[in-house]
């Protein structure tokens, strides 16, 4: 028995799946999507169930499930930012001088790393 071989075409992206979707809100998104893994990090870390992250982050049990599940719509920067406040995280907004090199970028920090994510 012999299989047919059929070429596969490889499109390479860039380093955000929601620009290469051409979303209009894609460094926004993007950004959202790191904060929600890190939110979602912390549960897994603190082995909570979603009603006990509902209770503990004051969101309904379908909102904990659309956050685990990577479903951003209806979750603003704010509001995911107030959210890691909830889980015990100090949140720092801060601002410097992008240097030529790199270009403009947003960066995610915890205690271990800084995660640049490029808008």
């Amino acid at each position: 028995m012999t299989e047919d071989h059929v070429p596969v075409e490889i499109e390479v992206g860039s380093d955000n799946v929601f620009a290469d979707l051409g979303l209009d809100d894609a460094p926004e998104l993007k950004l959202k999507a790191a904060i929600v893994g890190q939110i979602n990090s912390i549960l897994r870390h603190r082995h909570l169930t979603q009603v006990q992250a509902s209770e503990l982050l004051g969101l309904t049990q379908p909102k904990i499930s659309a956050l685990k599940n990577g479903r951003l719509r209806g979750f603003s920067l704010e509001k995911l930012l107030e959210l890691m406040v909830k889980l015990d995280r100090d949140v720092e907004i801060s601002f410097s001088k992008s240097s030529k090199k790199d270009g403009s970028r947003y960066y995610i920090r915890n205690e271990k790393v800084r995660t640049p994510v490029t808008a």
